[in-house]
C-alpha cells in the first residue's frame, strides 16, 4: 500500500509540474507578443532616435561645407591679391614677358607718344622756313604733299622704339616696380582715394600709369635720332589691367569684405568638420565630405571657364587688343586655378585614406593582405637573423600612436604652407603612406601573456 501511494504521489506531482511548465510557457508567448506593441507607442512619443539626428546633421553640415567651399576659395584668393603685394607682383609680373601683352603695351605706348608729335606743325614750319628764303613753291608743295607718308614713317619709327623698349630688361623692371608701387596704393583705392599708380575708374577699370615707360620710350626716340622727343611733355597715360563692374562693388564694401574673405573659408572647413565628427559612421562621413569638397572644386573650375567667355564677350569691341585681356585674366586668376586645383587633390586624397581606414569588406581585405606582407616580410627578415629589436616591439605596443602622429605631421605640413600646390599634396600623401607602411612592417605583434 505505501509503495503504490508514493508512486502515486510522484505522479501527481510530475503532472502538477506539466502543467505549471505549460503556463510558464504560454505567459512567456503572450509576454513576447505583447512587448513590441507596448513598445511602439514610447517610441512614438520619445521622438527620433539620436543616430537618426545625428545623420541628418552630418548631411546638412558637409552640404553646406561643400557648397562653401568653392566661395571659400574665391574669398581666400582675392583676400591675398587685396593684401599681399609680394603675391600681387608675383601675379602681374610674367605678364612683362607675354609678347602678346607687349604688343599692346608697345602700342599704347606708341599710341601716347604720337599724340604729342604734330607732324603737320612741323612740315608748316619747314615750309614757312623755306618760303622765307624764297624756294620755289613747287618744292613747298611737295612737302606739304609728303604730310601723311611722313606720319605713318614717324609712327613706324616710334613704334619700333616703343617694340624694343617693351622687349627690354628695363621694362620688366619698370612694370614689376610700378605693380609693387600700384599694389602699396591699393588698400587706399579700394577706400575711395585716388593713387598716383593705380586708379579704379567709374566703369570700374584697374589701370596702371605708363609715364615712367613713356620717359624711357622719349630717351630711346632721341638716342635714335628723333630730337623733336625731347620736346615731348609729361604724359598722363595708362594700361588697363582689369576692367569689370564689379570693382566698383567691391571698392564700396571693402571692409565688409575683408572680414568676410578672412573667415569664410575657415568657415566652410569647420563645417565640413563638424559634420564628419556628428556622424555616426565618421570615417565613411570622412569619405563623403572628401569627394563632396573635390566635386565643389570640379564646379569652380567650371565656374571659372564660364565667368572667362562672360569678361571677354563683355569687353568685345570696348578694348583695342582682346587677346591681351585674355592673357590678363588667365595670368589674374591663376593662382584662384592653382588653389582650387589644390584642394580638389586634397579631398581626393582625404577621401582615399578615409576609405582605406573604413570598416567596408574591401578595405579590410586591403588591409589583412597589407598585414599579411607585413607578416612575411617579418618572418623572412627573422629567418635570416634579422629583426626589429626593442623597436619593433616598441612600435607594436603604441602603433596606433605613431599612426596618429604620422598623421597629424602630414596635416600640419599641408597647414602651414605658404602656398600648396598638387604636387607637394600628393607628395605628402606619399612619404605619410611609406612610413606608415615602414612602421607596418618594423611592428612586431605584442606577445598574450599566457595564463
Amino acid at each position: 500500500m505505501d509503495g503504490s501511494n508514493d508512486g502515486a504521489s510522484v505522479e501527481e506531482r510530475l503532472a502538477t509540474l506539466e502543467r505549471e511548465n505549460a503556463e510558464l510557457r504560454r505567459r512567456l508567448a503572450t509576454a513576447e507578443v505583447a512587448a513590441p506593441a507596448e513598445r511602439a507607442p514610447r517610441r512614438r512619443e520619445d521622438g527620433p532616435r539620436p543616430h537618426r539626428l545625428r545623420a541628418v546633421a552630418c548631411v546638412v553640415l558637409i552640404t553646406l561645407g561643400a557648397l562653401l567651399a568653392p566661395v571659400g576659395a574665391v574669398a581666400a584668393w582675392a583676400q591675398r591679391e587685396l593684401t599681399d603685394t609680394e603675391r600681387y607682383v608675383e601675379t602681374v609680373g610674367p605678364l612683362a614677358s607675354d609678347p602678346v601683352v607687349q604688343s599692346a603695351v608697345a602700342g599704347r605706348l606708341t599710341e601716347a607718344v604720337m599724340s604729342r608729335i604734330d607732324v603737320a606743325a612741323l612740315l608748316d614750319d619747314v615750309v614757312g622756313g623755306l618760303e622765307e628764303n624764297d624756294i620755289a613753291p613747287r618744292a613747298t608743295r611737295a612737302l606739304s604733299a609728303l604730310e601723311a607718308p611722313l606720319t605713318s614713317g614717324v609712327e613706324s619709327f616710334v613704334r619700333s622704339a616703343a617694340d624694343r623698349v617693351v622687349q627690354s630688361d628695363a621694362f620688366e623692371e619698370a612694370w614689376v616696380q610700378a605693380n609693387r608701387v600700384a599694389h602699396q596704393q591699393l588698400v587706399a583705392v579700394m577706400r575711395g582715394e585716388d593713387g598716383e599708380v593705380l586708379q579704379v575708374g567709374a566703369d570700374g577699370q584697374l589701370t596702371i600709369q605708363l609715364s615712367g615707360m613713356i620717359e624711357i620710350l622719349k630717351q630711346r626716340l632721341v638716342d635714335r635720332g628723333l630730337d623733336v622727343a625731347a620736346n615731348i611733355p609729361e604724359i598722363d597715360a595708362s594700361f588697363t589691367i582689369v576692367q569689370t563692374s564689379q570693382l566698383v562693388q567691391v571698392q564700396n564694401r571693402y571692409a565688409q569684405l575683408v572680414v568676410l574673405t578672412t573667415w569664410l573659408p575657415w568657415v566652410a572647413l569647420g563645417l565640413l568638420a563638424a559634420g564628419v565628427l556628428a556622424a555616426n559612421h565618421r570615417l565613411r562621413a570622412l569619405v563623403v565630405a572628401g569627394l563632396a569638397l573635390a566635386a565643389a572644386m570640379v564646379l569652380l573650375g567650371v565656374a571659372l571657364a564660364v565667368a572667362r567667355s562672360v569678361y571677354l564677350n563683355a569687353l568685345s569691341g570696348q578694348v583695342a587688343r582682346l587677346d591681351a585681356a585674355e592673357i590678363v585674366f588667365d595670368q589674374v586668376v591663376s593662382f584662384l586655378r592653382l588653389t582650387l586645383r589644390t584642394v580638389g587633390v586634397l579631398g581626393l586624397v582625404v577621401a582615399l585614406a578615409a576609405y582605406l581606414g573604413g570598416s567596408s569588406a574591401s578595405a579590410r581585405s586591403l588591409r589583412a593582405g597589407l598585414a599579411r606582407v607585413g607578416d612575411s616580410g617579418r618572418d623572412w627578415a627573422a629567418g635570416r637573423g634579422v629583426t626589429s629589436g626593442p623597436v619593433g616591439e616598441w612600435l607594436g605596443r603604441h602603433k596606433t600612436f605613431v599612426r596618429v602622429v604620422v598623421v597629424a605631421l602630414a596635416a600640419l605640413v599641408l597647414l602651414l604652407a605658404g602656398q600648396p600646390t598638387p604636387a607637394l599634396v600628393v607628395g605628402t600623401a606619399l612619404v605619410a603612406g611609406v612610413l606608415l607602411l615602414v612602421v607596418e612592417l618594423l611592428a612586431r605583434p605584442v606577445p598574450v601573456p599566457s595564463d
